[in-house]
């Protein structure tokens, strides 16, 4: 558990750090979730294409990535006004 944790921590750091915008879930736990969901989407990718078995999961490069991927879903959604942005409030 502390290892998805850990992992997410940095997964989420590293896709906050390169791709950097307004409307970035921030906080440190919205970081984690934002890399856990990454190493989700990367690990679920990857067993469907056959690069992982089913026992094992995605490391923090491809969790990384996977994060990634979520932040720009995150920022279309946004753009697009299908969900509101926290950091936006008037």
């Amino acid at each position: 558990m502390f290892y998805i944790l850990l992992v997410g921590l940095v997964a989420g750091f590293l896709a906050r750090l390169l791709s950097p915008g307004p409307n970035n879930p921030s906080g440190f736990i919205l970081t984690i979730v934002l890399g856990i969901a990454g190493a989700f989407l990367a690990t679920f990718i990857g067993q469907a294409i056959g690069h992982y078995g089913p026992n094992q999961g995605a490391g923090f490069i491809t969790a990384t990535i996977g994060a990634l991927v979520v932040l720009f879903i995150w920022n279309r959604l946004v753009a697009r006004g299908v969900v509101s942005d926290p950091g936006n409030r008037l």
